[in-house]
């Protein structure tokens, strides 16, 4: 076992009071709630990776048991990592201000996550043709 992980109270905890804590500089020194929202995301961040982490190793083993292209599985887990970086660094983005540059990262994620796709939907359709013919 890697460690003792963070239960879910435990991580809403932590964000309620990094919000709270934040509040009480957004009328003052707004730049330092911005600063303490970034280091609370961050480590929401890390815990979330934890969490991650144990989805892909399982998938991985799930992935041992069914005869499908391993390709197929590693590409999965680059699209959920990619999803997960976008939400979190646009969330960032959003919560500074700036909407945006969270728009532009997050039509990107979606640009990415449909070119490591279609890759995918060719082979579905050689198969599928393949059945057909």
């Amino acid at each position: 076992m890697r460690g003792e992980k963070m239960s879910m109270l435990q991580v809403g905890v932590i964000g309620v009071l990094g919000v709270l804590f934040a509040v009480q500089f957004k009328s003052g020194k707004s730049e330092y709630a911005v600063y303490i929202s970034v280091a609370v995301s961050l480590l929401l961040f890390g815990c979330m990776l934890e969490r991650l982490r144990d989805a892909v190793d399982s998938l991985g083993r799930i992935g041992n048991y069914i005869k499908v292209d391993q390709r197929f599985f590693g590409t999965m887990i680059k699209m959920i990592g990619i999803t997960y970086l976008a939400e979190f660094s646009s969330g960032i983005c959003k919560d500074a201000g700036y909407q945006s540059i969270a728009s532009q990262i997050e039509i990107f994620s979606k640009l990415t996550i449909l070119a490591m796709g279609l890759p995918i939907l060719q082979t579905l359709l050689e198969v599928m043709t393949g059945f057909l013919g």
